[in-house]
């Protein structure tokens, strides 16, 4: 199959998505956390493209971390939130926006399929094990979506589990 015959048919197709929004049992709890006392996470997740997805890409950025899955239609609309957001933002040596896909390897056909629908011009990467067993740098991200906010000296400002609306990301990014 084409990858044009593909995209066509998951954007017929995710209307109907009923997927669950969690890949494995989890916390039930949606919840926002804005915690400075928390050490650096160090990261680096294997992206699709040159732009590197890590803490030493991004140092000295507040970051905007997204970790999302194809079949999950709030992931659809927090994407949707984060690429209206960086294209107001521009290119900015000031913030980083990225997609973290808790999906395995196998899926990155799928996963670039869905990154040029939705149009996403940001650095989109897949989660390594680590983190899809629950043992990565930001803690048992378990739900999609999640979305982490990290300060310009790498600090998380802000996790919050669920639909992060625009003006709450805005809030958390704090840019003085």
């Amino acid at each position: 199959m084409s990858v044009r015959r593909l995209a066509a048919a998951l954007s017929l197709l995710a209307p109907f998505a009923c997927g669950p929004s969690r890949p494995r049992d989890a916390v039930s709890d949606i919840g926002v956390s804005r915690s400075p006392e928390r050490a650096v996470p160090l990261y680096a997740f294997e992206s699709l493209d040159a732009r590197r997805v890590s803490s030493q890409a991004f140092a000295g950025k507040v970051v905007v971390l997204a970790f999302v899955a194809t079949w999950d239609l709030p992931s659809q609309a927090q994407v949707a939130f984060l690429v209206e957001m960086a294209r107001r933002d521009g290119p900015s040596e000031r913030i980083a926006y990225a997609a973290v896909f808790l999906q395995e390897g196998k899926d990155r056909e799928l996963i670039e399929v869905y990154r040029t629908t939705l149009g996403i011009k940001f650095p989109v990467a897949v989660a390594d094990r680590g983190t899809l067993s629950g043992a990565g740098p930001f803690g048992d991200v378990q739900a999609v979506p999640t979305v982490v906010v990290l300060d310009k000296s790498g600090h998380v400002r802000f996790q919050k589990v669920g639909l992060a609306k625009p003006d709450e990301l805005r809030g958390a990014m704090s840019l003085d």
